[in-house]
C-alpha cells in the first residue's frame, strides 16, 4: 500500500526521521503531489491546504514515519552593495523573493532585476545554494513575482 502524508512537522517539532526528499523552492510549495524519498520510497502527500514548506520541516506518514524535507541547491544571485536596505528594498518592490541575511541578500536568477541592481551600485554573484526566502506579510506564506 502506497504511504500517504496528511500532516507536516515543523523543523525543531521531530527528532528522528525515516528518510529525506529534496525539493527546490517551487517543490516546496504542495498541497497534492507523488514524491520519491532519497531511500527510494515513493509516498502521496494529500494536506488539506496548499503549504510553503522548509528545509527541515517533514512529512509525516500516516504510519508515524517521518520523512524530512532537503532544501536543493538552486542557481541564485548572492547581492552585496554599500547601502544592502535600498537594494532590499527595490528587489521587495519588484515581489521578488529575497532571502535576507547580514552580509548578503540571495534572489533567484533574473537577469532584468540583476541589470536593475547592477544600475543601483549592487555587486552580483552567481551562486549554487539552497533557497529560503522570507515568507510573505506577517511572517507566514509566500510572495509571488511579477514575470517580466
Amino acid at each position: 500500500m502506497l504511504a500517504t502524508s496528511q500532516k507536516i512537522r515543523r523543523n525543531g517539532q521531530w527528532d528522528e526521521t525515516h528518510g529525506t526528499v529534496t525539493l527546490n523552492y517551487e517543490d516546496r510549495f504542495l498541497r497534492r503531489r507523488m514524491l520519491r524519498t532519497a531511500q527510494n520510497e515513493e509516498f502521496l502527500v494529500d494536506l488539506s491546504q496548499t503549504t510553503s514548506l522548509d528545509g527541515g520541516d517533514a512529512f509525516e506518514l500516516a504510519d508515524g514515519r517521518l520523512i524530512e524535507v532537503v532544501a536543493a541547491e538552486e542557481d541564485l544571485f548572492a547581492v552585496t552593495g554599500p547601502d544592502l536596505t535600498r537594494l532590499a528594498w527595490h528587489i521587495g518592490n519588484r515581489h521578488t523573493p529575497c532571502q535576507i541575511e547580514p552580509e548578503r541578500l540571495v534572489i533567484r536568477r533574473d537577469h532584468v532585476i540583476r541589470d536593475m541592481l547592477l544600475k543601483l551600485g549592487a555587486t552580483v554573484q552567481d551562486i549554487r545554494a539552497p533557497f529560503s526566502p522570507e515568507g510573505g506579510a506577517y511572517g507566514h506564506g509566500r510572495t509571488h513575482g511579477h514575470s517580466h
